[in-house]
């Protein structure tokens, strides 16, 4: 299945932003920073990375629901797997 490039493209964005939230964890740990400072924005790069991981999910259950099969019907939607792969993201 291939997901839809458009959303791809933000999501994309939104994991750079991660990184470089992620990045700026790293730094205030090195720089000794309060603890609540930290934990602050490592909870925003969780939540960044959360958010990614549903939105491709999303695309991909679209992609499944609108796509179709060589006889032309719908396509199948792998219940189980999707399933999966929310778990994975909890």
């Amino acid at each position: 299945m291939e997901l839809d490039p458009a959303e791809m493209t933000k999501v994309s964005n939104r994991l750079k932003r991660a990184q470089g939230q992620l990045a700026a964890v790293v730094r205030m740990l090195d720089e000794g920073r309060e603890c609540e400072d930290i934990v602050t924005q490592l909870s925003a790069v969780s939540r960044a990375l959360d958010r990614a991981g549903f939105a491709i999910i999303a695309s991909g259950m679209r992609q499944c629901l609108i796509q179709e099969d060589e006889g032309g019907e719908p396509g199948t939607l792998d219940v189980a797997k999707l399933e999966k792969l929310f778990l994975s993201l909890a």
